[in-house]
């Protein structure tokens, strides 16, 4: 639909949702991951692959990553047959990895050096909403690469917000990714008081969604703790990692921070007690354990389903500001 060839390397929880959507509108999409199962699951309808990294690059006009951290993303690029040696002029590299603000401005720079455009564009909303393709998606890059690429971000995401140059799209990311696991914490203690205080769950996570204390974290990953199953396709690692990341961007920049150092430490201990791949939510066992509770409710889902409708993606325009400035 958008006319323009489509490359998609990391097929994992995330880039696997993205990809699915562009070939279910019809884009022609050529895909790589080191897993061949996701691969074949993409070839069976009608995907390409591409034994590399530098063909694959060589093969389409947009190059589109989505990996598990920067030193990934960095191998993928710059290995003997990585993405940056099969870029020409024109072509187009998206980098929507939760990445490092100089890591993104760096590789992006030696993608510049081969006459092609580079853009940061991490998502935000959760795997639910990946699949259905209504995330949000933040974009750093030139404005005219922006316009240029709308089309491809537009099936992807629901809400597309220009951020301005490579680079302040990761740094927005990392920053609500750290909002979003103090609220994650805060809800684990809370949920948890209510439990041993004796109150109804289902009435207490109603309390909570109808009052100033919600959040989008509350009407998803509480869910998944009420159910049991802690299942939200994200897990300790990744959240240390993204955290981490706010942490750096922080001392960089000098600002004495209190909680993010917390936060931190209490989701790397976390990870030693349960493992790094244990779902991000299972923090709750923290305070579960020494209580000897589960916290349960009723009828909530094991995993969080998108039931909004497909909207058209389009671009969010910042209040102040001009479309297209």
């Amino acid at each position: 639909m958008t006319g323009l060839r489509v490359g998609f390397i990391g097929l994992g929880n995330v880039g696997g949702q993205l990809a699915g959507n562009l070939l279910s509108h019809g884009v022609a999409l050529t895909v790589r991951d080191l897993d061949a199962a996701r691969v074949a699951a993409f070839t069976a309808r009608g995907a390409a692959t591409a034994d590399s990294p530098r063909a694959l690059a060589q093969s389409v006009d947009v190059v589109i990553t989505c990996l598990p951290s920067p030193s990934i993303s960095a191998a993928v690029l710059e290995a003997e047959d990585g993405v940056l040696a099969g870029l020409s002029p024109g072509k187009v590299w998206l980098e929507m990895s939760t990445t490092d603000q100089a890591e993104a401005i760096r590789l992006a720079a030696r993608v510049h050096e081969r006459g092609a455009l580079a853009m940061d564009c991490p998502v935000s909303g959760g795997c639910h909403r990946a699949a259905t393709g209504n995330i949000s998606i933040f974009a750093g890059g030139e404005r005219g690469t922006f316009e240029r690429v709308l089309p491809i971000l537009s099936i992807l995401g629901q809400r597309i917000l220009h951020t301005g140059p490579v680079g302040s799209a990761s740094a927005l990311k990392v920053l609500t990714n750290y909002l979003c696991t103090v609220h994650l914490v805060a809800l684990a203690e809370a949920l948890t008081v209510a439990k041993v205080a004796g109150f109804d769950m289902n009435t207490a996570y109603e309390a909570i969604r109808i009052s100033s204390g919600n959040s989008f974290v509350h009407e998803t990953e509480s869910q998944v703790i009420l159910n049991g199953s802690r299942d939200i396709n994200f897990t300790m690692d990744l959240v240390i990692k993204d955290v981490g990341l706010f942490d750096t961007l922080a001392r960089d920049h000098r600002v004495p921070l209190e909680l993010s150092p917390l936060v931190l430490e209490i989701f790397r201990d976390s990870a030693r007690r349960y493992g790094p791949r244990e779902f991000s939510p299972n923090v709750i066992r923290r305070y579960e354990e020494p209580m000897g509770v589960r916290v349960l409710g009723q009828g909530f889902p094991a995993q969080i389903v998108d039931d909004e409708p497909k909207v058209q993606g389009y671009e969010v325009v910042p209040r102040g500001r001009e479309p297209g400035a």
